[in-house]
Formats: C-alpha cells, sequence, structure tokens
C-alpha cells in the first residue's frame, strides 16, 4: 500500500458549526484541508477471488511464514522498507507552540505529501497523546517495526534532543528530527555557495545564531562539524557563554563547543564585526546590529512570518540574503533535504543516518546551484526537479562509505 496525495473532499455545504457558514466557505485553507490531505492507496490489483487469494488468503501466510523464518524478508515482500512515520507529540508546532497532537495533524500530514511529492517516500502522521521522553520513546520503538525510518517533529527542546537520541540508540533504522537537521543540512547549503560567490571559504567565516532552541543547536553544531571558522550562539538573554550561570545542561555543552572568540553579552554586540547572522528565533534585530557586521557578510534570518531582519534592511548591508520564506529568493526551506536524505537512507537499508550523510546532502544540495550562483541563487527551489535525486544519491553513497548501509 502507498499514501497517496490526494484530497478526497466531502460535500462542502455540511454544516458542522451548528448554522454557521462552513469555514471553507470563505478560506481556502480549509477548503483544501477538508476531508484531510492524503488517503491509502492499494498498489497491487484485488479484482477477483484469484486476486483475494494472494493478497490475502491462503497466500499470504506463505508469505508471514517466511518472514517468520527470516525476518529480513519483510524488507521485501512488505512496504516496511520504503515507509516512514512522522511523529510528534504537538508541543513546538510551526510557530504555533504547543497545541496538542490533533490540531498538529494538518502539519503532520502536509509533512506527509512532502515526503511522497519529492522524494516519493511513503509516510504516516502519528499524532502522540503523550509529552513525556520516556513515553514517547516507548511508543515509537513499539512502532517501529511497521516502519523504515522515523522522522521526529515538531517536539519542543530540550526534549527532542533526548528523545531523537533515545531512539537512536534503540532502534536499528534511520532516527532524523527534521526541525533539527533538515534545517541544518539546508543552512550549511546556503552558507557554502554563499561563501563560494563571495570568494571565501566555509573556515573562512564568523557566524552568530539567534535562538538555542532545536534548529540553533542542530545548525551550530552542524557548522562545526562542517568546519566553520568559529560560530556563537544567543537566547534571550544573549551570547550563550561559559562565564552565564543560568545555562541548562543542554546549553552548557553548547558553550563548550561553540565561541571560540570568547564573546559575551548581548547578540547585537555579538554581530559586530560578524560574517555571518543566522536567525532561527522569532526576534527582531536592529539595523545598527546589521550594519556593524563585516563587509559581504550573508544574512540568513529564517522566522516565520516576520523575518528577524527584514530583506530590505538586510539587502542594504549584507551580500547575500535568505529567509525562511517563499515570497523572497533564497529560501531556507527543509523540504530541500529530509525527502532525499530518507530516500537515500532507505534505497540503501541504513541503520542511522550520520554526520557525514548529512554533510554529504548539504553539499549536494548546493551543487544543484552549480553555475547559475547569485546573490538570489544560492539555495535552489524545493521544485527544481534535480534536487531529490542529488541528495538521495549522495546520502546513498555516504551511507555505504560510513558502513551503516544494509544493501
Amino acid at each position: 500500500m502507498a499514501a497517496e496525495i490526494v484530497n478526497p473532499r466531502s460535500d462542502s455545504s455540511t454544516d458542522q458549526d451548528g448554522g454557521a457558514e462552513p469555514l471553507d466557505s470563505f478560506d481556502p485553507a480549509f477548503a483544501l484541508h477538508r476531508g484531510g490531505k492524503m488517503a491509502v492507496q492499494a498498489t497491487v490489483p484485488v479484482r477477483n477471488k484469484d486476486d483475494l487469494s494472494l493478497a490475502y488468503t491462503p497466500g499470504v501466510a506463505r508469505v508471514c511464514t517466511a518472514i517468520a523464518e527470516q525476518p529480513d524478508l519483510v524488507n521485501d515482500y512488505t512496504w516496511k522498507s520504503s515507509v516512514v512515520a512522522v511523529v510528534t507529540d504537538g508541543t513546538a508546532v510551526l510557530g504555533l507552540g504547543d497545541i496538542g497532537p490533533e490540531a498538529s495533524l494538518p502539519v503532520m500530514e502536509g509533512k506527509a505529501i512532502l515526503f511522497k511529492q519529492f522524494g516519493g517516500v511513503d509516510a504516516v502522521p502519528l499524532a502522540l497523546d503523550c509529552t513525556g521522553v520516556d513515553e514517547i520513546v516507548e511508543t515509537v520503538v513499539r512502532l517501529a517495526p511497521s516502519f523504515g525510518g522515523v522522522n521526529l517533529e515538531d517536539i519542543s527542546a530540550p526534549r527532542c534532543f533526548e528523545i531523537e537520541r533515545k531512539l537512536q540508540e534503540r532502534l536499528d533504522i534511520p532516527v532524523f528530527h527534521d526541525d533539527q537537521h533538515g534545517t541544518a543540512v539546508v543552512t550549511l547549503a546556503a552558507l557554502r555557495n554563499a561563501a563560494r560567490l563571495t570568494g571565501r571559504g566555509l573556515g573562512d567565516l564568523r557566524a552568530v545564531i539567534s535562538g538555542s532552541g532545536a534548529a540553533g543547536i542542530a545548525i551550530a553544531k552542524f557548522l562545526i562539524e562542517a568546519g566553520i571558522g568559529d560560530v556563537a550562539v544567543a537566547d534571550r538573554k544573549g551570547v550563550v557563554s561559559a562565564d552565564r550561570d543560568d545555562l541548562t545542561p543542554v546549553k552548557r555543552e553548547v558553550a563548550g563547543f561553540t565561541n571560540k572568540a570568547g564573546l559575551t553579552g548581548s547578540l547585537e554586540a555579538a554581530l559586530e564585526g560578524a560574517d555571518v547572522f543566522i536567525g532561527v528565533s522569532g526576534g527582531t534585530v536592529a539595523e545598527e546590529a546589521v550594519a556593524s557586521m563585516a563587509k559581504d557578510a550573508f544574512v540568513f534570518a529564517m522566522a516565520n512570518p516576520n523575518p528577524e531582519v527584514h530583506p530590505d534592511v538586510a539587502h542594504k548591508y549584507a551580500a547575500v540574503v535568505a529567509t525562511g520564506r517563499s515570497d523572497f529568493p533564497n529560501q531556507i526551506n527543509n523540504v530541500l533535504a529530509f525527502p532525499g536524505i530518507f530516500a537515500g537512507a532507505l534505497q540503501v537499508r541504513a541503520s542511522r543516518i550520520t554526520e557525514g550523510m548529512k554533510i554529504a546532502a548539504a553539499e549536494a544540495l548546493a551543487g544543484v546551484v552549480g553555475d547559475d550562483l547569485a546573490a538570489d541563487y544560492v539555495i535552489p527551489s524545493p521544485f527544481d526537479e534535480r534536487v531529490a535525486p542529488a541528495v538521495t544519491a549522495a546520502v546513498a553513497a555516504a551511507a555505504r562509505a560510513e558502513g551503516v548501509a544494509r544493501r
């Protein structure tokens, strides 16, 4: 069976609010979502008793018995090796916050259809009615036999770090928290091309990240792994530095591997002379602070719907400007990464997604831009048909090189 991108609309005239006019009569978003955004479709015909006897009993029993005797056959004779569980607890949904599992479902359905549309990967939304770390881990572990991978989505920090770590330890399938790693992969790809455009290498850059949640911390770790010169992370109280006595355990860890320059104080102070601003906070950065950045700086203001620095302001001072919005050039969009990453991992039945696989994904994504590189084109469009195949191939090759591929 496969998840099909469909919109099984029911009669929109149905009154679900005691006589009030249906929401979808005046809002196209509600009209599109009526009945949900996805369904399940069979991949084999069931037209007669012969088909039925093969697809179900008695034929199915032979397949079940074979899998019981050789468990790895489940990957060949079921959909397991080509389907991902999209798991959330509804605690950090988009910019809406903790809105609960039911309210998260439209987003999880959306994620599932993006997997299919952009990576050819089937995905099933699973909104869990629990928020404890161990509850979530135990639930996903028990569901895991049905899936070839797990995409964690919209789970609040710092719990998301522990949940991902514990699942990786207990499962032998890829576990990927997209809010962390998808954002980091696309950011690195755009940053590599911005550096290439201005004649610099990643090691020449000092970056400041606004936001110490899942995305901010993951980006910092990933940029360091990729070889950036230096990176500092700032939260609401300023730069996350070792001299602060108000840090959580996660932030203390961040202070230990970032900020080689020893910066302290405010985000604005840290931006003076910085080469890169990366915003994943939803705050606002004063124009004066942007003006104090180094020549040919990069501003990646990715908060939605309101970037930390409006592009009109950023363009006054920066050589390259990127946002998280689709109505400006250089959109840092996770859909550029996660479909191809999972497609590549599933293709080789990888046991996990490594740092090397993520770096390979970023390099492949950057490479799609090629000779068309320009200030308003450092990252390709999600609708560029070259993206998913390039990322898929690079991730599969990296999995084989790193010894986590099983075919």
